[in-house]
């Protein structure tokens, strides 16, 4: 009965172009990779290298979405091409789980960062070492990056694509940069070239929370290439600013495609094109997409933009797990983007990277006056993936993280069941995995060397089991405004002599971008996670180092000699030891416990790791292995990082 049903539907049902990968070119093939390294019964493992070009149908519903999309130059088949480089790690005996990470920079981050290994062997992934501890490869994830960013850094090893420009389009555009050491003149290179020679206007700030100062036309070189000249009086890392109207812009929001297309191409194309597939079929049975920082911003971009269904509507990712984003999305698909801006502290605080809606559900916005969600469209399409974020504490002081939580007017907003958000406590932006405190000039306090690494792995583990078989996830840990853990940055702290916290944070504007200078209409209001006694925040993932601490560890670090009510060190935090005995607390009038008192004894410190530790592996937050460095850290005395 269901066969006339179905041919009817056939008939009437419109058929569109699809957005596919249309050619997947293997340029290099290890197998065994990494010198031959095997990972217990995951085995070794093959690297693939390749190139795929992706062919968009403006016509296509699924690609309407991508910002001019529809004036960019067509193949013979009226389609828009892009290429991308695609690596590929799989091992011998995978777990059917393709593990997307959305590339950082044109870099991978995510071999270092749950892996333990730093710089560029995460990235090169050529020596045994590079796969560090062997994490992701030794439970079996089939790891594949590809190429997103139109404007990533041409570095080695950084990985590149390749869009399309729509030649003759015009508009405003804007350039902020710091110019090099030495007297000059300097020569500084533009996103685009420059259409109007005498719009191009160069204005510079002595810093960020200054006002700018008019320097008059730039001298163009050549239609992508300025010169300048130190302004007088300016202070070496002075912020200058370059306003014109750009030409040729390309087609950034193809990147978004891209991570679309590449991951729906190998997890369900059994062709003889596809290197994961084998008689038709690729064994992947799920995906998860991962990005740190930048990429986890770019991250809540394909999500918002209605990316996670391939070009039949079937779910890209059942996993997203967006890492250290913020309340932020990123400047990638829009007209004259520039994806690798990256507002903050001390930069780029004017380019659209905050825009509403910053959080999960949808809401009403009444300083913009739009409703919206990131979740809107694909709630629409019935294409959500589960979504896991964790943000480090900086990002409520750098990235307006609390707008995640709080509606526009600062009023708590729930998140569905299929979001959970988590805060690494006490952490920066990011760490190497044997950062100790340290003192940089820069910053007022030494730097916190704690990190987000272990819960990271934790959470890869429970987003698996998650999507694989429908285990939930640990409860989110998140401040909140309603269990007093979220709260104005003015009461953040008790009184503690020596951390010097002035209520500074990177505020939330609404930016409205237009010719000129972007104007700022509107301001959100933010919050930051309440501190206990001891100093620490009292919500989200408390590792041992918090949960047992003997220091203080703040996501914040003012820079050092400055009053700017945003002028913070970008993307590090804080650290002030507890006092050694309750005598030289009363001494300085702190109101944090002593070590002596917390700990009496050695064995004391280390049994209330134990506890600590214990809770966390109940919970599901850290990995047994973990555990084990945690406590074997807290015997050698070294769990604190605080150096010697």
């Amino acid at each position: 009965m269901r066969w006339p049903a179905l041919a009817v539907l056939a008939v009437i049902a419109p058929t569109f172009a699809r957005a596919e990968v249309v050619k997947f070119e293997v340029t290099a093939t290890q197998a065994p990779a990494l010198e031959g390294r095997a990972f217990g019964s995951a085995g070794t493992a093959e690297k693939i290298t390749a190139r795929a070009t992706i062919a968009l149908d403006p016509t296509d519903p699924h690609n309407a979405v991508i910002a001019d999309l529809g004036a960019a130059p067509r193949n013979a088949d009226g389609r828009v091409t892009a290429v991308t480089d695609v690596v590929i790690l799989r091992p011998q005996h995978p777990n059917g789980t393709l593990l997307f990470e959305v590339l950082n920079r044109g870099n991978k981050l995510i071999t270092g960062w749950t892996q333990d290994t730093d710089g560029p062997s995460g990235n090169r992934l050529e020596k045994a070492a590079d796969a560090g501890n062997g994490y992701l490869l030794e439970n079996g994830y089939t790891l594949v990056w590809a190429a997103w960013q139109a404007d990533a850094p041409a570095a080695p090893g950084a990985m590149r694509i390749e869009v399309p420009t729509v030649p003759g389009m015009t508009g405003p555009s804007r350039e902020e940069f710091v110019l090099p050491s030495g007297p000059g003149p300097h020569r500084i290179a533009l996103s685009y070239p420059v259409a109007d020679p005498a719009s191009a206007q160069l204005a510079v700030h002595a810093r960020a929370d200054e006002p700018r100062k008019a320097l008059g036309k730039a001298t163009l070189i050549d239609p992508t290439t300025i010169e300048v000249t130190p302004a007088a009086g300016m202070p070496a890392n002075a912020l200058y600013e370059l306003t014109y109207t750009a030409k040729d812009p390309k087609v950034t929001g193809m990147g978004l495609a891209a991570i679309r297309d590449v991951t729906a191409f190998l997890r369900r194309d059994g062709s003889a094109m596809n290197p994961l597939a084998t008689v038709g079929q690729t064994g992947i049975q799920r995906a998860i997409g991962l990005g740190i920082s930048q990429s986890g911003r770019v991250l809540r971009d394909f999500i918002y933009f209605g990316m996670n269904q391939d070009e039949r509507g079937r779910l890209v990712f059942e996993g997203a797990m967006p890492i250290i984003p913020g309340a932020r999305r990123s400047f990638t698909n829009a007209r004259f983007a520039q994806p690798g801006r990256n507002p903050g502290p001390q930069f780029d605080r004017l380019y659209p990277v905050l825009q509403f809606p910053f959080t999960y559900p949808v809401l009403d916005d009444p300083i913009s006056g739009k409703r919206d969600g990131i979740l809107l469209r694909c709630r629409l399409s019935n294409s959500c993936p589960h979504v896991m974020q964790m943000d480090s504490e900086f990002e409520f002081w750098g990235s307006q993280t609390s707008l995640l939580v709080t509606d526009p007017q600062g009023y708590p907003v729930d998140m569905p069941a299929d979001v959970r958000l988590y805060l690494s406590t006490g952490a920066p932006h990011f760490n190497a995995a044997d950062a100790v405190m340290m003192k940089l000039p820069a910053c007022a306090l030494p730097v916190d060397p704690h990190s987000i690494r272990m819960a990271l792995r934790a959470l890869i583990a429970d987003m698996q089991a998650w999507i694989a078989d429908g285990t939930e996830p640990p409860a989110s840990r998140y401040p909140d405004i309603g269990q007093g853990t979220l709260v104005p940055h003015d009461r953040a702290y008790p009184p503690i002599p020596g951390l010097g916290y002035r209520a500074q944070y990177v505020r939330a504007y609404l930016i409205e971008q237009g010719e000129g200078v972007p104007q700022i209409k509107g301001e959100y209001p933010l919050f930051a996670p309440r501190a206990g006694l001891d100093g620490n925040a009292i919500a989200g993932i408390r590792m041992p180092i918090i949960a047992v601490p003997r220091a203080t560890y703040t996501g914040w670090n003012p820079q050092a000699g400055v009053q700017g009510p945003q002028e913070l060190c970008t993307q590090l935090g804080g650290v002030l030891p507890l006092p050694a005995t309750a005598a030289a607390a009363r001494a300085d009038n702190d109101p944090r416990p002593s070590i002596e008192e917390l700990y009496p004894t050695p064995a004391a410190y280390v049994d209330a790791v134990g506890v600590a530790t214990a809770e966390l592996l109940h919970s599901r937050l850290i990995l047994p292995q973990d555990a084990v460095v945690a406590l074997e850290a807290a015997r050698s005395g070294t769990l604190a990082k605080l150096g010697k």
